[in-house]
């Protein structure tokens, strides 16, 4: 199992915007990917842009990527660490 933690880029947290950018980069991949943050005891599937908004992870939240997939945890991370509002 692959898992990293990153921080959240965007100005304005993981809402629409870039939570729909992060979930169809998620539905690439057959391997499950799981979002969490410290504030939420269950992940939640990165797949679903409404699962992802739901976290409430607002710029400089901390966020752990995990999935079978080390290639999917690489570019999810690489997504929420990016300002998907610039």
């Amino acid at each position: 199992m692959a898992s990293t933690t990153v921080v959240v880029a965007s100005a304005e947290g993981l809402h629409a915007r870039p939570a729909g950018i992060i979930a169809e980069a998620a539905e690439k991949y057959d391997a499950e990917i799981e979002l969490s943050t410290e504030d939420e005891d269950d992940p939640v599937d990165a797949a679903s842009s409404m699962m992802i908004m739901a976290l409430g992870a607002e710029k400089g939240a901390s966020v752990t990527v995990t999935s079978e997939d080390e290639a999917a945890v690489a570019e999810i991370a690489k997504l929420i660490e990016t300002d998907l509002d610039a």
